[in-house]
């Protein structure tokens, strides 16, 4: 007898150590390479250098961005082209990592409850809603930097029409049985049992400030008064409306752009400054009512956005010969992304929720059947390899676009039509970080006079 427990305690030890192994040769083929030669280069503003570096990471066997990553790799790359002012290939990539986005959503509504809850990294990423919407602000500033004002107004009207992407964004997260209309959390219910699970909210983000800024302004470059004239109240409304996001006050420059004297031309200026956040794996420690005490203690592994603090705080234009003046904050976009992050965070929270109860259900039950058949000690030892295996197979789903800009300032003036060098200073305080002219610009009388800079440091 002695000796059979012997033996199902060296087979089981022998299982361990396969099961573990091999769990961690996974988990170390899936691991990305850096993003530092990438974020070097655009630290620098040398945006050639990065779509360079990005796209040598692309070659070999262990590429940074795999198949299941293309939204990212197209993000990515479409807005380094951006910036780069390669706005072409921009719009490509966008358009590209756009379709991607629809088609996942088409894909996520067709899937059943139980691909709901599988583990997120093991599935095509799917986009973030903050990615999609600023995916349209980006390509409508391409094809008005390639003078399409039509198309970049296209663009825009993705967002903003009626039942357009700002529109539906709420109705993204609010998943129902198209049979019985029970919400996710009933339906997780149902399915599982289990009472007690934490509840999905509601994205708090319904109107753009910089959509609607854009959109007005295009309309003015096409004559087209009175939806101009829509576009900015629309400004008034998004602010009223999304006072976690608007926190600040109107820019002067909104108003100042829609009364332009009929005698002057306005040029109007637009920098993007700093990175926004990004995703990291974090852990919540959870207690699970089990029989075995190993399984008793579970750690939830989420992902967290954290932020990229900009050392910009204050933009300055200066016009030779004619002034200067402070640029104002539109968009806190950092702002956008954590509060639409909020409701998709609170869905992963419950998949990983449901998902890391149910592994554990499995593992108790078999660490309690070992103990059973082979012995306390073979049931400790089964415990551990269940709750090590299981911690080593899950992992955050961290994927995400990693440079979108963290602010969005405005600032204008009214001139004589003309052309004039423009500075542009960024500063931290009082500390001048950088500074950049553009020479000759030339402004017009009755069209659109857009300059557009980014800074991301």
């Amino acid at each position: 007898m002695a000796f059979n427990k012997f033996v199902h305690l060296k087979s089981t030890l022998t299982f361990i150590k396969i099961f573990i192994l091999t769990l961690l040769v996974l988990s170390c083929a899936t691991s990305s390479r850096s993003f530092l030669d990438i974020d070097i280069a655009v630290s620098q503003a040398d945006f050639s250098l990065a779509i360079d570096t990005l796209r040598r990471s692309q070659t070999g066997n262990r590429a940074l961005y795999n198949e299941g990553n293309a939204i990212s790799l197209f993000l990515d790359k479409g807005l380094l082209e951006h910036y780069a002012g390669n706005y072409m290939e921009s719009s490509q990539d966008l358009q590209n990592a756009e379709r991607l986005i629809e088609e996942a959503y088409t894909k996520s509504i067709s899937q059943g409850f139980l691909s709901y809850i599988t583990n997120d990294n093991t599935k095509d990423y799917p986009g973030e809603d903050f990615e999609d919407i600023y995916i349209n602000v980006f390509n409508a500033l391409n094809y008005y930097n390639r003078g399409n004002i039509e198309g970049a107004l296209v663009e825009i009207r993705k967002l903003t029409i009626p039942n357009g992407k700002l529109d539906l964004l709420a109705q993204r997260h609010e998943y129902t049985d198209p049979n019985t209309g029970a919400s996710l959390n009933e339906m997780a219910h149902r399915e599982t049992g289990i009472n007690q699970m934490p509840e999905t909210i509601a994205v708090n983000f319904s109107n753009s400030a910089l959509a609607r800024y854009l959109s007005a302004l295009f309309y003015q470059g096409i004559n087209n008064t009175d939806s101009a004239r829509i576009e900015f109240d629309q400004i008034q409304r998004a602010y009223s409306a999304n006072r976690n996001i608007y926190r600040h006050r109107i820019p002067r420059a909104v108003s100042e752009a829609r009364n332009v004297p009929d005698d002057m031309a306005r040029l109007n200026i637009i920098s993007f400054t700093g990175l926004s956040p990004i995703k990291e794996e974090a852990y919540i420690i959870h207690y699970l009512p089990f029989q075995h005490p190993v399984l008793r203690i579970a750690s939830l592994k989420l992902p967290v956005m954290v932020k990229r603090p900009s050392i910009i705080n204050r933009v300055e234009i200066i016009i030779e010969d004619k002034g200067r003046f402070e640029m104002e904050l539109l968009e806190d976009i950092s702002a956008v992304i954590e509060e639409t992050f909020k409701a998709r965070f609170s869905n992963i929270l419950l998949k990983t929720y449901i998902r890391t109860l149910i592994k554990y259900i499995v593992a108790d039950v078999s660490a309690m059947e070992t103990l059973r058949r082979q012995g306390e000690l073979a049931g400790f030892l089964a415990a551990v390899a269940a709750r090590t295996a299981l911690e080593i197979s899950e992992s955050a789903d961290i994927r995400m676009s990693r440079y979108l800009p963290d602010k969005a300032y405005i600032g204008g003036i009214n001139l004589d039509p003309g052309n004039y060098n423009v500075i542009i200073n960024y500063y931290h305080g009082n500390r001048l970080i950088s500074s950049e002219t553009r020479y000759n610009v030339n402004v017009n009388n009755n069209e659109l006079n857009l300059l557009q800079f980014v800074n991301l440091k």
